[in-house]
């Protein structure tokens, strides 16, 4: 094991951050600066040919954050010396001016200044192997035999790709009080098969993810004879008859439920826009007594987990579904301050140039105590839900929509051997979570993908949970 390394850029420029903090503070009642130092790679391989490309994530880059005793605004830069911290100053005094430099109609809807408890600390996650010591030439070597052995399985297919991707991220939160660095990795990677018989064609996709470096590799070369065995199966699929249905929803599938259901709808900006339905039923049940969820960057592992936010707020583990009960939702801080909540460490960038939102982190349902195949025998008629694709949601009037690659036909208690694809799963969230019946003992996440909000901007989740058995509406 090794931990990542904190950016040595960051190590060199922050005795700058520091005495531009400091005169800061000479000037307003709060400040902060948020120092940003993130790169990574990614590389393909498939029919098109191999690609080495950078990382969809990589940043360099501050945030200042001021309070004029009336509000907070930022100024963000890219560059800091001893030379140029007078000039920063100016800049960022120029831009977030004082009481007294603003007119009458802006001084409306003052915030209070940000309290915060002293903490220092340096902490590092610990990975097993760094992509850059495994090298460029031999991760396309692990990827080039992937891609060759997924093609060799099946006539049918006509393409197998095979991706890996890396981020190393560095990052330093300075106020007042607060003194943190943190140093994080995470690794996605993801099989594709492209199936074809001459009559119909299909896909079959599968992701990988961790808080890990290049030790995501080998859990790959395992899954690649199933991917190909789905993806030419699905050649074969038929068309979902629409109606409502008893079902089992693969983790990867309850991990979409739980981001789109009661992700978005506890995300408390929109609580402060009334535009989330679940603002109204705080200490209620919203979902069987089964229902366990949680959100948080420390809570489990994979690519939403890191030791703070983007606004140096801790990072938690929120539940915010106990036992049916709707419980609390997450916050960053100025929404916290607005309702008059703990901020919960969900205030996150897309980058140092955004602004922070409030944004899940790692969503998940709780274990239970159920098999798989218990579930499985319980279902007269219905069926088994496996690789989601996207999802929908409507906060404000509870809808959602996700949309299923997979459905296996289930009768009398046993897989039938029948595949629906695709499908897309429709229902209130209330009705959708109060008919969950049986929960598994498993807990898988995933985090290849990334969440949008605002203006589209994207951050690294995971999502996922156990099997759940539940009644919802197919077509």
């Amino acid at each position: 094991m090794m931990k990542v390394e904190m950016s040595p850029y960051l190590k060199q420029v922050k005795p700058y951050l520091i005495s531009l903090l400091n005169k800061l503070l000479e000037v307003y009642p709060y400040a902060s600066i948020l120092g940003t130092d993130a790169k990574g790679k990614s590389y393909r391989v498939s029919r098109a040919g191999t690609n080495i490309g950078n990382g969809m994530f990589d940043e360099r880059g501050f945030v200042a954050k001021v309070y004029n005793g009336i509000g907070y605004s930022e100024y963000v830069f890219n560059e800091i010396d001893a030379n140029s911290i007078d000039e920063l100053l100016n800049q960022i005094m120029k831009v977030n001016k004082l009481p007294e430099d603003l007119s009458d109609n802006l001084t409306e809807g003052q915030y209070e200044k940000l309290e915060e408890e002293s903490c220092t600390f340096s902490k590092a996650k610990e990975i097993d192997q760094h992509p850059r010591s495994l090298g460029d030439e031999k991760i396309i070597e692990i990827l080039t035999a992937l891609h060759s052995k997924g093609k060799s399985l099946d006539e049918r297919v006509v393409d197998f790709r095979a991706d890996f991707e890396y981020l190393e991220i560095s990052k330093c939160f300075l106020s007042n009080n607060k003194d943190l660095e943190q140093s994080l990795m995470w690794s996605t990677g993801a099989l594709m098969c492209m199936s074809d018989d001459g009559n119909k064609n299909n896909y079959h996709y599968k992701g990988f993810s961790g808080a890990c470096g290049s030790e995501l590799l080998n859990e790959m070369d395992s899954s690649v004879e199933e991917i190909v065995q789905i993806a030419c199966e699905l050649l074969h699929s038929e068309k979902m008859i629409p109606g409502t249905y008893d079902v089992i929803c693969a983790p990867d599938v309850s991990g979409l439920i739980a981001h789109e259901a009661f992700g978005h709808g506890v995300e408390m900006d929109m609580f402060v826009k009334d535009r989330a339905l679940a603002k109204e039923y705080i200490d209620e049940y919203v979902a069987s007594p089964l229902v366990t969820m949680h959100d948080g960057a420390v809570g489990v592992e994979n690519t939403g987990s890191y030791f703070f936010d983007d606004e140096g707020t801790l990072a938690q583990d929120i539940v915010i579904i106990d036992k049916g009960i709707l419980k609390q939702g997450i916050s960053d801080r100025l929404t916290s301050m607005k309702l008059g909540t703990i901020p919960t460490g969900n205030g996150r960038r897309e980058s140092y140039e955004r602004k922070a939102y409030t944004r899940m982190t790692n969503t998940y349902f709780k274990p239970g105590d159920s098999s798989l195949e218990e579930m499985i025998a319980s279902i007269q008629d219905g069926y088994l839900l496996d690789a989601s694709a996207s999802g929908m949601e409507d906060p404000k009037n509870w809808g959602i929509q996700c949309m299923v690659s997979i459905a296996r036909e289930i009768k009398d208690g046993k897989l039938t051997g029948k595949i629906f694809s695709p499908v897309v799963l429709t229902g209130y969230v209330p009705d959708l979570l109060k008919s969950i019946s049986m929960v598994s003992k498993d807990l898988q996440l995933v985090g290849t993908g990334a969440c949008g909000k605002g203006y589209k901007e994207w951050v690294k989740v995971s999502t996922g949970g156990p099997y759940i058995k539940t009644r919802v509406r197919l077509g």
